[in-house]
């Protein structure tokens, strides 16, 4: 797959609605059609459950706020209409589990129009759904779609290119083709781009006045579980996240006051996902990151504008380990929308100048943020430091530093010269019995947190349904309605799917049964 970007001429600058919640909606359509839909099957169901136990136990906000997700067979059917990820875990639990028994390969021909009818359906019901919620605080104004598809994705681009020129997509922030392959079809020159990666390289389509995001991946579990955590990303563009600030001195006029600072315009992008805010992964004391804590920065979610004033150079090799604290960051150039392309541009430049540059010298840089707020109630201001880090990337890693009041003492005794045989020998055969690798790669270690979060989802569920039957909640759906999933908006018009004649009667009840949805939508379901 080529990494090449062609960027659309028409910029989508629509601005993100002033709610809570900036992270936008996600419409997941699944092409079934695939002649390897068998193991795509379980793996893609294994990806997606991983990506959405993280996704529901983060603290704070939700990163998924609402999830749709269709499936394309010889018609497209909606098994999840559009449901807040946090609050109905059962409700996704049984979308995923129905999912998984769809009937396997050969049951369905490649071909039509499925994928297209499936985002139009997406489309009127995303739009059906924010107009209801409209007064709720937490509604969101935009949506992705993320289409996976055996098919050609350069193909499905430009079908999409035709069907959609009528649509409206005002409310379309963004559409991902993701072409699915078995690795026995990836061309021998792609196989090392296509090995599990935590952002793959893609090409943009420019086409209905916005990018789309085109990716070829293979059909393994790490790797479409890495497609689906970039949707735990901070995706807020109405403002850059950073500004590093650096002295003027070569790079502005020379008659330019001394207090000149040269500003890079940045975004904070996390590079793990902090532990403690995994609900049930510590003593009931998490919470999340202060972002007015002057000793702290966060990343999640981007409300505040840091500005960090590099102080000094540093070599590389003179910063010791052992002072570096909390969680990295990654420091990349903005791609806030209320900006002109100049700006970004060089903005953009300047910031590679700047990698360049370190890494030449082999330097990192020290940095001091500057306080939020400098009112009455501010009259001691406390200082953090930050180290910053070049790479062979064009990102910079920034991480905080301890000062002064927070190093204890140490004592770090010399090494003796010679070491008794009766020791040196024991620990030599120790370490020569080792397994070396040359790197690091932490997608070779497992923890068991998938299975440890499953567990402590699933506990409540079963004390719920252990309730005695009078006081469990009454049913108000009719048997007519428990053979499909519950809309939160009247669909669109469409065949019955042939795929019903396969599907596990037990299975779909068990996805249907209860419904989670606020009473307001309930005249929807009818």
């Amino acid at each position: 797959m080529s990494s090449r970007k062609l960027l659309s001429e028409t910029r989508r600058t629509f601005p993100a609605a002033k709610v809570h919640c900036q992270q936008p909606s996600r419409i997941l359509i699944v092409d079934v059609t695939s002649p390897s839909w068998t193991n795509t099957c379980s793996v893609l169901s294994e990806a997606l459950e991983n990506t959405l136990y993280l996704a529901h136990s983060l603290t704070g906000s939700c990163r998924v706020p609402l999830l749709s997700l269709y499936v394309v067979q010889n018609q497209q059917e909606c098994l999840l209409p559009f449901t807040q990820v946090k609050e109905n875990f059962a409700r996704i639990q049984a979308c995923i589990s129905e999912l998984r028994s769809l009937p396997r390969e050969g049951c369905f021909p490649q071909g039509g129009n499925g994928v297209v009818q499936a985002v139009q359906d997406g489309l009127q019901q995303f739009k059906q759904y924010s107009r209801h919620t409209a007064a709720g605080s937490s509604a969101n104004s935009s949506v992705e779609i993320t289409i996976l598809t055996s098919q050609s994705s350069q193909e499905m681009a430009k079908q999409l290119e035709k069907k959609l020129k009528d649509v409206d997509l005002v409310s379309l922030r963004s559409i991902q083709v993701i072409e699915v392959l078995k690795r026995d079809f990836l061309q021998p020159e792609d196989v090392g781009q296509h090995m599990p990666a935590e952002e793959p390289d893609s090409n943009e389509i420019a086409i209905l006045g916005m990018d789309i995001d085109v990716q070829t991946i293979e059909d393994n579990v790490i790797s479409l579980e890495m497609l689906f955590k970039s949707w735990l990303h901070d995706y807020s563009t109405e403002r850059e996240h950073l500004h590093l600030l650096l002295p003027s001195g070569g790079f502005s006029h020379a008659t330019a006051p001394k207090t000149t600072l040269m500003c890079l315009k940045c975004d904070l992008q996390e590079r793990l996902l902090d532990p403690a805010l995994l609900s049930g992964t510590a003593d009931g004391t998490v919470r999340a990151a202060d972002v007015n804590s002057p000793c702290q920065m966060a990343a999640w979610p981007a409300t505040v504008l840091y500005k960090l004033r590099v102080v000094k150079a540093l070599k590389s090799e003179g910063v010791c380990e052992s002072v570096l604290y909390g969680l990295p960051f990654i420091i990349k150039p903005t791609s806030c929308w209320q900006l002109d392309w100049d700006e970004l541009e060089i903005n953009q430049h300047t910031f590679h100048a700047l990698c360049h540059s370190l890494l030449k010298r082999k330097w990192m840089l020290l940095a001091r943020r500057e306080p939020q707020n400098t009112g009455p109630n501010w009259n001691t201001v406390v200082y953090s430091y930050y180290i910053i880090v070049p790479s062979d990337s064009a990102t910079l890693l920034v991480k905080a530093i301890a000062v002064r009041e927070l190093l204890l003492p140490s004592t770090f005794p010399a090494l003796l010269p010679e070491h008794p045989e009766r020791a040196h020998g024991p620990v030599e055969s120790a370490l020569n019995s080792l397994e070396v690798e040359v790197a690091y790669n932490p997608l070779h270690l497992k923890s068991n947190l998938y299975k440890y979060l499953k567990s402590t989802l699933y506990k409540p569920l079963h004390r719920q349904q252990a309730q005695p039957r009078d006081q469990r909640p009454e049913r108000h759906q009719s048997k007519q309605h428990q053979s499909r999933a519950k809309a939160t908006v009247a669909p669109l018009l469409m065949a019955p799917s042939p795929a019903q004649a396969f599907r596990p009667a037990a299975a779909r009840r068990d996805s249907c049964e209860h419904s989670l949805l606020p009473k307001e939508y309930e005249e929807f379901l009818q």
